[in-house]
């Protein structure tokens, strides 16, 4: 018992020593590494073309890239389908690999013009599908583009706050995606103010594409947030390419992110996305391991 207590003994004191030590030590010679606020999520349209060939095969690798959160797209709601699973499937898929859903683009633009009872009852049918994998949010991620005229404005933003009272009547939230043709100048109005202005904030959130705003509106992601706090609870962050304008991989493109990430507003933000619609250096897949390599080495540690 006395060999122990001295071996006890002598354990702690090293361990103080080593502790006395590094608390002697300058700030910069202790590692500062933290566990991320925000899970590293990534929007599966990027994969479009994976996710239709091989669903299963294509999520094992976004797992193994490190992407932990994803937001979907392309529910089948009269069958309750993802990527061709029953919901229930898919969720099972989702829990094996790791992976979490948190938010969904549906295709509420495909409704624009039919009857308030075929909205609810898609809406209904999206509810449904975001509660079969634990989702926090529904999200309006387009307008097509015969309804992007100002004047269809502000019959979307009533839909918003239709659709938005009745999602979050079911106990989730609901949000608008951006594109560019909300920061169109019509004789020195946009629709983004419309939207922005004539929809309930406790209602109807938004998830701010970062390319996007970048793109086309004459305010920086900081300055919108700022304009809106607590509104902003999900961002799409994709880079643009030097040259043409387009989607590129994370870190080859013109928009300094680690300027955005390092000053922005976090206090909203509770998932964030990766996604490149398109304009592949070689492939999707490759794309998404391009992305996250520079994302954890340049970016993660802002979020």
């Amino acid at each position: 018992m006395r060999n122990q207590k001295t071996i006890d003994r002598r354990s702690f004191v090293k361990q103080s020593a080593l502790i006395a030590s590094a608390a002697m030590l300058p700030i910069s010679c202790v590692s500062s590494d933290k566990k991320p606020k925000f899970k590293m999520g990534l929007q599966l349209f990027t994969i479009r073309d994976a996710m239709a060939k091989d669903p299963l095969g294509s999520l094992k690798k976004v797992a193994a890239l490190g992407y932990q959160d994803l937001e979907t797209y392309g529910y089948d709601g009269e069958k309750g389908l993802y990527y061709g699973y029953k919901s229930a499937e898919f969720k099972q898929i989702l829990n094996d690999l790791g992976l979490t859903a948190t938010s969904g683009h549906y295709g509420f633009s495909d409704y624009f013009e039919k009857s308030s009872d075929a909205m609810k009852r898609f809406t209904d049918q999206c509810i449904e599908g975001a509660k079969a994998l634990d989702k926090s949010y529904v999200t309006w991620p387009w307008l097509a583009p015969e309804y992007r005229t100002l004047d269809n404005f502000k019959p979307l933003a009533e839909k918003l706050n239709k659709i938005g009272e009745q999602v979050n009547a079911a106990g989730l939230g609901f949000a608008y995606h951006n594109h560019d043709f909300e920061f169109t100048d019509h004789d020195g109005q946009i629709g983004y103010d419309i939207i922005l202005n004539e929809t309930d904030p406790s209602l109807v959130k938004l998830q701010m594409d970062m390319y996007w705003i970048k793109h086309a509106s004459k305010l920086s992601p900081a300055e919108w947030i700022s304009k809106q706090p607590g509104r902003y609870v999900m961002w799409h962050i994709k880079d643009m390419d030097k040259v043409t304008g387009d989607y590129t991989e994370m870190g080859n493109g013109s928009i300094d992110y680690i300027d955005i990430l390092s000053k922005i507003d976090v206090d909203a933000l509770e998932y964030y996305y990766i996604e490149q619609g398109g304009n592949f250096a070689s492939n999707s897949m490759q794309s998404i391991t391009d992305s996250a390599a520079y994302f954890k080495k340049h970016l993660q540690k802002y979020l």
